[in-house]
């Protein structure tokens, strides 16, 4: 699988109370073009990212609302999308409107930009699941769901070659253990819900980091 096929595969992924970023729009906050730009936006990321040594895919649980939802990239708000275009080379147009700030991406990010390897990122489910009452809201991916997720990521594995996988959390460590590939799994604390310190001292030890 090539990146055009793993995102078109992505485009296709249909699931009850979950939004598809690469195939859906939402009505209040996207712009008219914001299917396009986040399906565009992921393809160059990927397509940077297999021309280049991959040190390590960081792996979360699913998009969230402030985040994912809005930008199409794992682990990466408004605030951070820059950031994220810029550690690949690309240009990313911002789907959405306004600025909206995600206290995880906020964690992730304030370590990444000190890191020059390149790191990949992704979730166990690449959507947003939410409440069947609520778009913005966050809700657990179910056990059909991972699996769908599984398929995606065990082909973003072999696309990618990354030296190692760094499951951020309970549920992508299970799902990276479970997959391996024959890489060396590390798991580190989830930083929402009281663990973004210990989620920082795990990150920097990985990548021999002092805290400033």
């Amino acid at each position: 699988m090539n990146p055009p096929e793993f995102v078109e595969e992505l485009r296709r992924l249909d699931f009850e109370n979950t939004f598809n970023p690469y195939s859906d729009r939402c009505a209040v906050h996207d712009r008219d073009s914001a299917r396009r730009r986040r399906r565009e936006s992921l393809l160059a990321i990927l397509e940077a990212a297999v021309g280049s040594e991959v040190d390590s895919l960081w792996i979360g649980r699913d998009l969230g609302y402030k985040g994912g939802r809005r930008t199409g990239l794992a682990l990466t708000d408004d605030v951070h999308l820059d950031d994220h275009a810029g550690r690949w080379g690309v240009r990313i147009e911002k789907p959405t409107k306004g600025i909206v700030a995600e206290r995880t991406a906020a964690a992730v990010w304030n370590v990444l930009n000190r890191i020059e390897v390149p790191v990949f990122l992704w979730n166990v489910f690449p959507l947003h699941p939410h409440k069947p009452s609520d778009q913005f809201t966050n809700r657990k991916h179910n056990s059909r769901e991972r699996r769908a997720g599984q398929e995606l990521l065990y082909e973003l594995i072999r696309l990618l070659k990354p030296r190692r996988l760094i499951a951020i959390g309970e549920d992508a460590a299970s799902t990276a253990c479970r997959l391996r590939c024959g890489l060396e799994v590390f798991k580190v604390r989830h930083p929402g819900r009281g663990g973004r310190k210990k989620f920082l001292e795990q990150i920097w030890g990985l990548y021999g980091l002092f805290e400033s």
